[in-house]
């Protein structure tokens, strides 16, 4: 299989399918655009998980064609709430609430079901003559000329570009010599999809416990998606605990606000870190979401920061071609580096920032800290710049993201 100044994608993922999407819109039906992932075979998708959907990235899969199928499904964030106290606190008063919506009519972030997301981006690409393949990247070749990729069923592809969009271990970035930066926490997030008694209101509370923030967020009807930050050790352990000595653990943190609770489905425990590869680019190569960095999900920006990595790629790479030059060239890529480069590494050490400053036991930091979060509710104007920073909106914005087709 030999394809003249086609695109290939490692990893069928959000990233990954997305960018397919973005490169099929740009550059229409001559140049073929290939996402090969293994993952792909698994069909429909059976992740049970659940993801905040910011308002640029919104825009992005509405221009792509793709948010209509699963915005039946998806559960806008009207409100949020942020508090501040101890495991055992007999209450937690709101230090500060954010409104939900970036413009009249906009909510600033949707949760959607992954599982959903993902099957409407197969299907979409598949109906744009996107070729999927279900098979992994093992092995290129760049030269200057191009790059010659090698899949796991033991066909071959000449394309103009690789892009690397196979998650936080990547196999692509290994391949290239490309080394990461970064730390591990001593902490795992729990994830778990709750049922309760009461309607959430599409509401979502942030409960900044010592041992990392609690998030519960809305999903449709009467359940909500847990993000729930605990030590390893402890995490572990609370994992592995039966039915009933996990609910007391849940129901200590959670609380009887929506009435009873249960567990939905299995809790997971994930192991969080920093990481951020030394560069995002190589010879005929661009890394994109968690290949290129890893940050702390307590800002719940980790999934929206790869879909900027592809809207910004997508573009450098689609207005290079329309002047007339290889989008794989290393300078078009430079292009997207110093795009995405800033806002990585300044997500990152605020996301670091805010672990530190939270996951702590110390009474000092803590009164700072609410007295911090009391002004910031005092003051519309910077709430207003907070949220439309959270939701994607400030800064130099890649078209896809102001929901306008390349």
């Amino acid at each position: 299989m030999t394809m003249q100044r086609g695109i290939v994608i490692g990893g069928g993922a959000f990233a990954g399918l997305a960018l397919a999407l973005a490169l099929r819109q740009g550059f229409g039906d001559d140049t073929p655009i290939v996402v090969a992932d293994p993952a792909l075979a698994t069909r429909p998708s059976r992740d049970p998980r659940a993801s905040a959907i910011v308002a640029a990235c919104r825009r992005l899969f509405e221009t792509l064609g793709v948010w209509e199928q699963v915005s039946a499904t998806a559960q806008p964030i009207l409100d949020m709430v942020v508090t501040d106290s101890q495991l055992n606190d007999a209450t937690r008063p709101a230090f500060l609430t954010f409104g939900g919506e970036v413009e009249p009519g906009e909510p600033f972030a949707h949760m959607v079901e992954n599982r959903h997301l993902i099957d409407a981006l197969v299907q979409h690409a598949e109906a744009e003559g996107v070729t999927l393949r279900a098979t992994a990247v093992t092995s290129f070749e760049s030269s200057a000329d191009g790059v010659t990729v090698s899949l796991g069923d033991g066909s071959t592809i000449e394309a103009s570009l690789l892009v690397a969009a196979d998650g936080a271990r990547s196999k692509l970035r290994e391949r290239a010599g490309i080394a990461t930066h970064g730390w591990e926490y001593d902490q795992s997030g729990i994830v778990v999809t709750v049922g309760h008694e009461r309607d959430h209101e599409g509401r979502a509370e942030e409960h900044f416990l010592p041992a990392g923030p609690f998030a519960i967020l809305p999903l449709q009807g009467p359940r909500s998606s847990l993000v729930w930050t605990e030590k390893r050790d402890e995490a572990a352990r609370i994992v592995a605990l039966p039915e009933d000595e996990f609910h007391r653990e849940l129901e200590t943190r959670f609380g009887l606000k929506l009435g009873e609770i249960r567990a939905l489905d299995k809790p997971r425990a994930f192991p969080l870190g920093y990481f951020v590869a030394r560069s995002f680019i190589a010879q005929r190569l661009a890394l994109v979401g968690d290949a290129a960095h890893v940050i702390h999900p307590i800002a719940g920006q980790g999934l929206n920061m790869g879909l900027k990595d592809i809207a910004a790629l997508a573009e450098c790479i689609v207005d290079a071609a329309r002047l007339g030059t290889d989008p794989g060239q290393i300078d078009v890529l430079e292009r997207y580096q110093r795009w995405r480069r800033f806002d990585t590494m300044a997500m990152g050490v605020a996301t670091n920032s805010l672990n530190a400053l939270f996951s702590n036991h110390s009474t000092l930091l803590r009164s700072v800290r609410d007295i911090g979060l009391g002004l910031v509710d005092r003051l519309p104007p910077l709430k207003n710049a907070f949220i439309r920073q959270a939701a994607g909106l400030s800064g130099d914005v890649p078209r896809l993201l102001r929901g306008e087709v390349l």
